[in-house]
């Protein structure tokens, strides 16, 4: 006989919610839902900019001794595309997902500090402004995305190029730094009933690590950066090696900060694909403590790896040694993802929607530049590799084989979540697999004319040397990759207001976020959920699929479901144990039974949509419910500005002294007049 079970509290009837956006309202928004909107609809405009950049570049390249754009044009491209691509568009789309998840995984109606997250978002937007409005004037960035000092020092670089370059980064930093306060303070405080540490979605815990290597990488950036601008604008000699300053002071800075940024854009695609690959495979992540101390090992291992990007500097043999080992070493816990992934896949009902395709390409494509990374413990066959298109073809396949893939499989998969939405699946089909195979076009043909010889960062090269069919290989790739990318953002576009609707749960899922409406209303839950597993939605529907997960019943009565056979603790204690599967299984919520390997339906009994709207009602607000939410407000925004007068200030004061100093001045009375609103405010109603 059928067990029927009640719609949990925390998922009111109605899944669609009409509201108030106009324009006000996005610039006022404390919603850290509306903020990861903001962030994804950014990064992704940033990302285009970049893939124009790039596009540029292999023009360049297509052909020998080309002069398609000037060489002083190409240094400005290469720098600006590198900057782009890590600091303006891979990072913030990570962020995108950080806001839009990590309150709905851990059952949290907002993030600690709605106000923070606000002005982290406006930083970022005006300071991506800042460093990217100078390419319209032919005055760009031009030393490089790692801008190497003392080659970014006045002497070598006396324009204003790196001026915007070296400022600009310090603005971004501090929204950066910002989110992750307010990341580590949400996971860390804000978990819901029985959301221990060990019950968090993989996505969570990959966040987690990722905040903390933020949080310990980006002071090692600001005091490199902070001794350019004192260098530049003060004249200072922290990289003046006439003074007797150490020519590999600013390596050792910048990479001390720039491997742990590789598993800061890395990590948050690896837990998107830990999400994806369960749902699509029917199946819970294998071995899911590994995972999780996995991942704290990379993060912990990445701060001792950064010199192997300097093995031809001549460190001696002792310094290469060590990071030759340390090198080798973090190749064991991603190791340990790849194969738990595949682990995950292997006996599951496979369904290879887009998501699940971007999520395998990811675990293919990474593993592709993990083993070139390998490669690069070996400081005899680094140095014959280093600085040459070898390196370029290995970092791609991290970044775009990894991260953009990953990224992608999350916004296929999360996309009917905040929209009510579903994605075209035949245009996500077709986006796929054309990017794909444009990516390998592009970056794999690297290996070889690196291998030939092929420096990074040349502007021409002549006809004789080797590389030309590689590099027109790479050039036509480039184009196809462009193309697959432009059908992701039309599908976007198409299916943001006029796909098939999603309801609340289309893909079967099992994690918290699942169980409210889509799109979720502004307080997410209308009563704080208590878990019980680290799947609860699967112990409901289909708890044959959770069977070997540690399991507490007492949760489930807390979460108004009713599981014949489980019983509440003594005490209140949560007591872990295996879950026993009620005879016949649960139904979904408000549906009927669904089988342990059955995709639901979009629409269907089985998202509990259609029941849900059966029942009536509207979706009811935050105030009718007495859940007090934070006021929106200008001031993260005004604070924010008033931040990048502050430091625009600086770029006048060679020319005008007292200008700059004026403006800095008002830049710093305008950010303290702000911030002095924002702490006097109340943040919501009195309770």
């Amino acid at each position: 006989m059928a067990t029927t079970i009640a719609p949990p509290l925390y998922a009111p009837a109605d899944t669609r919610v009409s509201e108030s956006s106009g324009l006000w309202g996005w610039l006022t928004t404390v919603d850290h839902k509306k903020i990861g909107t903001l962030y994804l609809i950014t990064s992704l405009a940033f990302f285009l900019w970049g893939g124009l950049e790039a596009g540029l570049i292999r023009l360049q390249l297509a052909q020998p001794n080309q002069h398609i754009v000037s060489a002083e044009t190409y240094n400005q491209l290469f720098t600006m595309h590198g900057t782009t691509m890590v600091f303006l568009a891979i990072m913030p789309l990570s962020a995108a997902f950080f806001n839009l998840l990590i309150p709905l995984q851990i059952g949290a109606r907002d993030v600690a500090f709605p106000r923070l997250n606000a002005f982290s978002y406006w930083i970022y937007l005006f300071g991506g402004i800042f460093i990217t409005l100078p390419v319209l004037f032919h005055a760009a960035p031009d030393g490089g995305w790692f801008g190497y000092a003392p080659l970014t020092t006045k002497a070598y670089t006396p324009g204003i190029n790196i001026d915007f370059w070296v400022i600009g980064l310090q603005i971004l930093g501090i929204s950066t730094l910002a989110a992750s306060f307010n990341f580590i303070t949400t996971v860390i405080n804000m978990r819901a009933p029985g959301m221990n540490m060990m019950r968090m979605p993989m996505f969570t815990w990959n966040a987690f690590i990722v905040q903390f290597l933020v949080l310990l990488a980006f002071p090692v950036i600001t005091i490199a950066l902070q001794f350019l601008i004192f260098d530049r604008f003060f004249g200072t000699n922290f990289y003046t090696i006439a003074a007797g300053a150490d020519p590999l002071l600013w390596q050792h800075l910048f990479w001390i900060f720039g491997h742990p940024e590789v598993y800061i854009l890395v990590l948050p695609a690896f837990g998107l694909v830990s999400e994806v690959i369960p749902t699509f495979s029917r199946k819970p992540i294998f071995g899911y403590p590994v995972m999780v101390y996995a991942t704290t090992l990379i993060g912990f291992l990445g701060f001792g790896v950064w010199a192997h990007h300097m093995f031809a500097v001549g460190m001696g043999p002792v310094a290469d040694s060590l990071f030759s080992l340390t090198t080798m070493l973090i190749a064991i816990p991603t190791g340990v993802k790849i194969f738990n992934w595949i682990s995950t896949m292997w006996g599951g009902a496979l369904n290879f929607t887009t998501a699940m395709k971007y999520a395998t390409a990811l675990v293919a494509m990474f593993t592709i530049g993990g083993i070139s990374g390998v490669m690069h413990a070996s400081p005899p066959a680094d140095l014959q590799q280093t600085d040459s298109y070898f390196i370029v073809a290995h970092f791609h396949y991290v970044l775009f084989g990894g991260s953009m893939m990953g990224l992608f499989a999350g916004i296929y998969y999360y996309f009917p979540k905040f929209t009510g939405r579903l994605l075209n699946e035949t245009l996500g089909s077709w986006s796929f697999w054309i990017m794909l195979v444009g990516m390998n076009l592009t970056f794999f043909p690297m290996h070889f004319s690196g291998l030939l010889g092929m420096p990074r960062r040349v502007y021409t090269y002549d006809a004789d040397q080797g590389y030309t069919g590689y590099n027109l290989a790479s050039s036509i790739g480039t184009a196809i990759l462009i193309v697959g990318v432009a059908i992701t953002i039309y599908n976007m576009f198409k299916s943001w207001n006029g796909g098939e609707e999603a309801g609340n749960d289309p893909w079967g899922a099992g994690t918290l976020e699942w169980t409210i409406p889509s799109p979720p209303p502004d307080y997410n839950f209308a009563e704080l959920p208590r878990v019980t597993s680290r799947y609860p939605l699967w112990d409901v529907k289909a708890p044959e699929l959770t069977a070997e997960v540690p399991h507490t019943e007492r949760g489930d009565t807390r979460l108004g479901i009713g599981v014949p056979g489980a019983g509440t603790a003594a005490n209140g204690a949560e007591a872990g144990q295996a879950h026993v599967n009620p005879t016949g299984g649960p139904a979904p919520l408000g549906g009927a039974p669904v089988m342990a390997n059955a995709m639901p339906r979009t629409g269907s009994a089985a998202s509990g949509r259609t029941a849900e709207r059966a029942a009536g009602g509207r979706l009811p607000t935050a105030e009718e419910l007495g859940i007090p939410m934070p006021f929106s407000t200008i001031v993260p925004l005004v604070c924010a500005l008033g931040v990048v007068v502050m430091f625009s200030g600086l770029m006048f004061l060679e020319k005008n002294l007292t200008l700059g100093i004026g403006i800095m001045a008002f830049g710093a009375l305008w950010w303290v007049s702000a911030l002095f609103n924002w702490l006097t405010n109340p943040l919501e109603a009195a309770h």
